[in-house]
């Protein structure tokens, strides 16, 4: 996936769009251990400054392993397929994507809309 790819100035959030091809286990973080079964998931996150600059991380295997987006992405079974970004808020924008939350608090950690993850299977 190309990460030289400019964004709207007043785009503020990213959705990024994940398959995983088989069943895995990971351990992300403080959230501890993680079970997720194939299939494709959206994984919800703002930047208010430097959206570009967020999403080249993401998409780089090359990061300090921070968020618990990080320990799922570096995984070799997870590839990111598509980015999609928005100037609708974080949270507004997560909550009005269908699906089923895999692992309660998985990306909310700072989440005050009671979003209860902002990773969801879709």
């Amino acid at each position: 996936m190309r990460s030289d790819i400019s964004y709207p100035a007043t785009h503020i959030s990213y959705q990024l769009h994940i398959r995983i091809s088989k069943d895995i286990r990971i351990v992300a973080g403080a959230l501890g251990s993680c079970n997720f079964v194939a299939g494709d998931y959206v994984y919800t996150g703002s930047a208010k400054r430097n959206l570009a600059a967020r999403i080249r991380r993401h998409l780089s295997d090359r990061k300090k392993l921070r968020w618990h987006i990080d320990y799922l992405l570096v995984h070799p079974a997870v590839e990111i397929v598509h980015v999609e970004t928005s100037a609708i808020p974080e949270c507004q924008w997560n909550q009005g994507l269908s699906g089923t939350i895999p692992v309660p608090g998985f990306g909310a950690s700072d989440c005050r809309r009671h979003c209860g993850a902002h990773l969801k299977k879709v």
